[in-house]
């Protein structure tokens, strides 16, 4: 009857750790897939050609956002866009528009993100030109009137200024552009000769590669050759066979004082003395 208490306490034991066991394996284990459908990473709906515009109170359009497709994914309520074109809207001021090959729309519709071959135009004022924007990344929060990127950019004013930049905020209400990094101008003075103006393809090329720099066109000079004389010494014989060269008539001997006449020869004797 003494055995009978250990062996319940052994029994007890063991069943307390197999419950442990069967607990660890079943929150070790990933909870069993949905078939519902809502973990799939698939979009709910496409629309081609698409195009919306955002008006305000009075019907004045605010901004605008077209493309060749839209896809909507509800797992991440994001919207996916193929050739994006964003265009915000402002009262007597020229219109900001965004293009590029891809767009994202986040789940709050508050940002717009651009990717690949980016391009900001601002059409032109009286009193400034076009300016025109190419990236590979660039955020657009249209709410806030704001454009912005981290990546390098490459600005170009109308008609022949020439910015380059890491990192850039433009607002669109207050007509300020802010540049971080790395700035690089290229300025032409108003009095500079005239020039047909730049385009951005001529400053990033035509798949929006950055170039360096951009050098102002100069009015190509012919180059000057200046011929060497020849150092060598011509013979007198070969300045008589060329025919640039005038033969020179020899120059005449002046006479000698005593020309003609001959000098009398002295004989000397000598007498042979013998003593």
């Amino acid at each position: 009857m003494r055995g009978f208490p250990a062996i319940w306490f052994a029994l007890l034991l063991l069943a307390l750790l197999a419950a442990l066991t069967v607990w660890i394996d079943h929150t070790v284990q990933p909870p069993p897939p949905k078939r519902d459908g809502s973990t799939r990473h698939d979009p709910d709906y496409i629309v081609s050609n698409f195009s919306s515009t955002r008006t305000d109170a009075l019907g004045n359009p605010r901004h605008s956002l077209a493309g060749t497709e839209m896809r909507h994914y509800p797992d991440t309520e994001t919207t996916e866009l193929t050739q994006p074109f964003f265009t915000q809207y402002s009262l007597k001021k020229p219109a900001i528009q965004v293009r590029g090959e891809r767009g994202l729309v986040t789940a709050d519709g508050e940002n717009v993100h651009f990717m690949d071959n980016v391009k900001v135009v601002r059409a032109a004022t009286p009193q400034k030109g076009e300016l025109t924007v190419r990236t590979e990344y660039l955020r657009v929060i249209p709410e806030q009137g704001l454009v912005q990127t981290d990546y390098p950019v490459t600005i170009l004013q109308a008609p022949r200024t020439v910015v380059y930049a890491t990192g850039m905020e433009l607002y669109k209400k207050e007509r300020i552009l802010k540049l971080f990094n790395r700035v690089k101008v290229h300025y032409e003075r108003p009095d500079a000769p005239p020039a047909p103006p730049l385009t951005i393809e001529q400053v990033v090329g035509e798949k929006g590669k950055p170039v360096e720099s951009v050098q102002p066109d100069k009015q190509q000079s012919k180059p000057t050759v200046k011929k060497k004389r020849a150092l060598t010494k011509k013979s007198g014989a070969d300045k008589m066979n060329t025919g640039k060269t005038k033969a020179r008539k020899p120059k005449a001997k002046k006479p000698e004082p005593n020309a003609g006449k001959t000098k009398p020869r002295i004989r000397r004797h000598y007498a042979n003395t013998a003593n």
